[in-house]
């Protein structure tokens, strides 16, 4: 997939989560967020799974569920939602440890505790 078809994945999920924030606004628990912008991705016919599990290679042995990210879409972009005071250290490595081990080259981290969601919005390329 060219960086052009991700820019347009990533606009159009950053689209569901500015709608996602502005109707309710901050403050609601993050499977709330979840289960909201999963509808608003399948309303922008974006192929999304929900708490996709990612396998960990350990010393060559292949561990089913290393992790789980929130959503997978259209298995070129990983996306990660919290509902914190900040973004700290551990969630970018988190981020980074996810794109490593999925494969894929861009994460959006979305985090809906803001009073403006521009402010809770790092995007990661690997």
């Amino acid at each position: 997939m060219d960086i052009e078809e991700i820019n347009n994945i990533t606009s159009r999920i950053l689209y569901c989560a500015y709608k996602v924030h502005t109707a309710p606004g901050p403050g609601l628990l993050e499977s709330s967020y979840e289960e909201c912008l999963h509808y608003e991705m399948k309303q922008q016919n974006l192929h999304a799974e929900r708490q996709k599990a990612l396998p960990l290679f350990y010393e060559g042995i292949k561990l089913e569920v290393g992790c789980r990210v929130d959503f997978m879409v259209e298995d070129a972009v990983i996306v990660e939602i919290k509902v914190v005071d900040s973004f700290n250290d551990v969630h970018k490595a988190q981020i980074l440890t996810y794109l490593k081990m999925s494969g894929c080259r861009i994460r959006l981290l979305l985090n809906f505790n803001v009073a403006h969601l521009k402010q809770g919005i790092k995007r990661l390329i690997l």
